[in-house]
């Protein structure tokens, strides 16, 4: 059995749940799963059957029959059977049986290859079935969370009638709190007492997960170790309402004053969100169904706990959920993300419960409320830039963590901080003012242990001194709950949606310009030799003639005439110029004939690369809203790429055809060619881009822009598929209704 020696400097790694004994105040068998013979019993079997312990190891089940007396007409070997059929005894315990005319409880739980029986006196003389409907009904009477716990102290205590039963819970910090409790009069309080972590380890915490209440019946009772005939083999007591605790737990008991103890667990979102630890100042046995009582009223306090808390978040999250909405409203109505963000009565600072707030963005830093001065401000925001990759940090101690936020603790203890771009450095950041407050401990904190000094060998024991002890906490800021976090991803999320949005407008306008441009310098072009050339001619001549003195008046003022006319239609191309700056030609829609156009541009294609060999198959098309020369372009494109990087593979192949999808019709050119790197697929589509492996193939890198250019004119999508070696598909899709 387990031979770990437990003290102060390694409780946090004690296998409590295989101590190797249990609580005296009942006996247990364990029996083999497969064999269904009696593998581990507790040494105080003895003083229950008169047998020995170690005479039932090895036994069959049926053995036990002669010791115990069923009060129903099941044996310890129906109910295995029964509750293996069912794959669970949760519904067969307890069962009564008859020990030495004294009654008891037989409860079967599992564990890994073992059936635990566990058997306990009956103690209880009426029917708790009434009191625990009573007291759950009085308990969900508390309106607040507060008034809840309170009240469910009080009917917990009535229910198994100790001295104090206190409700406490855990922090985020892994300390405790005693947020509820009744007691009796006599007794000290621990009403508000923090306890810190150390008092319950992790392996405990965990256990309490899974059993959800605990009873020690006497601190001073000597427990029952476990023999077995396998020595080197544990029995998992994890399941086990008997199993022996901690050494340690009941020297802290002790050094309290407290001789019985009884927890409930109470879980909230599936988190440990504390227990209802009760205590007795002397020894005191709860019988099985008074502990399930007490157990069915610590889960509906669990899920009123869980019914509660939203129920109070709720207008505060409502609240958030109306600034955001304002917000959104504000962004779509004002010229700049700042003045929609700053300067209305909702704004950044209603999205949390800071008192000040600060925004840096395209390099300008703004404020609201109370906040550092704005180098103070551009420190930190560097800070946070270099030390956190993600996009939403808080704390609650920052000049804990940022030595210079010493200096403003009073106004920013606490920050919560919404990184927009990490790489432009925006951010916001809200702050929180350092508030002073007194913890009050149940004991030194940093004095959990003491060394006695027994048979001249120093010992760590837990404390023995539970006085009050104050703490004035310092450097720290209110918390942020969750509600203000959810807030900020929120407004983050509303800001990036509209910096995105404008920025595929201005995407969008850059595209019309680039169009422009590209239209004007044609234009241009035109201009310039076709209509500036003679015209610049026809003044030059008339110039010319000027000065031939042979002239008479009338010729005179016919030429004069002349460099009038040539001058106003060079005013006249000015003008047109600048209009031509302004617009760009529109598209003509038209529905246009898919099987037409590309059979005409298949041969085509075919005979311009003399792709003989290349296999051209058309499969599903469907019509096309739009320029059909613009269509004719992408189209043209598209296929002589696939026919052209195909051309080196033994059978070339290349596929046209469309499919009808969420109200777009998406064309797939498909081909068996070279295929294109992965590396290249951000690039693909830029002016004058080519890859690495197309280098000896003809081309000038203008195609598939012109491309991409023509689609998104018609409001539409292009993207590609490509594996080396094995082909590529590109895929255009076209809006069906404009």
């Amino acid at each position: 059995m387990s031979k770990f020696s437990v003290d102060l400097s390694n409780c946090d790694k004690e296998p409590i749940h295989i101590p190797g004994k249990i609580q005296s105040h009942g006996f247990l068998i364990a029996i083999n799963k497969n064999a269904h013979t009696i593998q581990y019993v507790s040494e105080n079997i003895n003083n229950y059957t008169g047998m020995s312990a170690s005479d039932f190891l090895d036994q069959p089940v049926s053995v036990l029959s002669a010791y115990l007396k069923e009060n129903n007409a099941f044996n310890i070997s129906d109910l295995l059977n029964l509750g293996i059929s069912r794959k669970s005894f949760d519904a067969l315990s307890p069962q009564p049986f008859t020990i030495k005319n004294l009654p008891f409880y037989l409860i079967i739980n599992a564990s890994a290859d073992c059936w635990l029986l566990e058997f306990e006196p009956v103690t209880l003389q009426y029917d708790i079935q009434s009191a625990v409907g009573r007291s759950a009904s009085a308990m969900l009477q508390g309106k607040s969370i507060l008034s809840l716990l309170a009240k469910a102290a009080l009917q917990v205590k009535k229910l198994i009638e100790f001295d104090r039963v206190m409700v406490y819970k855990f922090l985020d910090d892994g300390h405790g709190e005693v947020v509820a409790e009744v007691k009796e009069e006599n007794l000290e309080s621990f009403f508000g007492l923090h306890y810190p972590a150390s008092d319950i380890p992790q392996q405990a915490r965990a256990l309490y997960k899974k059993n959800l209440t605990r009873l020690i019946a006497d601190v001073n009772t000597e427990d029952s170790p476990i023999i077995t005939y396998k020595d080197s083999a544990d029995l998992d007591l994890t399941n086990s309402s008997l199993r022996a605790v901690s050494p340690i737990h009941i020297q802290y008991l002790k050094n309290m004053g407290v001789y019985s103890s009884f927890s409930i667990s109470l879980i909230a979102n599936d988190q440990l969100w504390g227990l209802i630890a009760c205590h007795n100042y002397s020894p005191k046995f709860i019988d099985y169904k008074a502990r399930e009582g007490a157990k069915l009223v610590g889960e509906i306090l669990s899920s009123a706990l869980e019914y509660r808390q939203e129920e109070e978040n709720y207008e505060i999250v409502i609240q958030f959920k109306e600034t955001a909405a304002v917000i959104t409203e504000h962004l779509n109505d004002d010229k700049f993300l700042l003045t929609a963000l700053l300067t209305h009565d909702k704004n950044l600072l209603s999205a949390t419960n800071a008192t000040g707030v600060a925004i840096i963005f395209e390099n300008d830093l703004k404020t609201l409320g109370i906040v550092p001065e704005d180098s103070a401000i551009i420190e930190l925001a560097q800070w946070i830039k270099i030390n956190s990759d993600e996009s939403i940090y808080h704390t609650q101690h920052l000049s804990e963590i940022f030595p210079p936020a010493k200096a403003y603790k009073n106004i920013a203890s606490g920050i919560l901080a919404c990184t927009i771009s990490k790489d432009a450095g925006e951010i916001i950041i809200w702050f929180k003012p350092e508030q002073i407050s007194q913890v009050n401990w149940a004991g030194n904190p940093d004095h959990p242990a003491k060394v006695d000094n027994a048979g001249g060998l120093a010992a760590l024991s837990p404390r023995k001194s539970f006085e009050k002890w104050a703490q004035m906490v310092n450097n720290t800021s209110e918390k942020w709950s969750a509600e203000e976090i959810s807030s900020v991803l929120r407004i983050r999320e509303i800001i990036i949606a509209y910096i995105n949005k404008k920025a595929n407008e201005i995407r969008i306008l850059n595209e019309k310009l680039q169009t422009a441009y590209e239209e004007l310098d044609a234009f241009s072009y035109t201009i310039s030799h076709d209509l500036r050339t003679p015209l610049t001619s026809i003044k030059s001549y008339a110039e010319l003639m000027l000065k031939n003195r042979s002239l008479d008046e009338m010729g005179l003022k016919m030429l004069d005439r002349i460099l009038n006319g040539a001058n106003k239609m060079n005013i006249l191309i000015k003008e047109i110029l600048n209009l031509a700056k302004v617009g760009r030609s529109e598209i003509l829609f038209e529905t246009v004939d898919m099987h037409e156009l590309l059979n005409e541009i298949g041969t085509e294609v075919k005979s311009a690369f003399k792709a003989k060999n290349t296999e051209l198959v058309l499969g599903q098309l469907h019509h096309i809203k739009g320029d059909k020369t613009m269509i004719a372009q992408v189209f043209t494109n598209l296929i002589s790429n696939a026919v052209k990087y195909s051309l080196m593979v033994e059978k070339p192949r290349v596929e046209v055809s469309a499919v009808i999808e969420n109200g777009e019709t998406i064309y797939a050119i498909k081909d068996n060619g070279i295929g294109i790197d992965n590396h290249y697929y951000d690039s693909i589509f830029e002016l004058f881009k080519r890859m690495e492996n197309v280098k000896e193939i003809d081309g000038t890198g203008v195609g598939l822009a012109i491309v991409k250019r023509i689609v998104e004119r018609h409001h539409g999508r292009v993207w590609f598929e490509s594996e080396l070696q094995a082909g590529s598909t590109f895929y255009v899709a076209f809006k069906n209704e404009l």
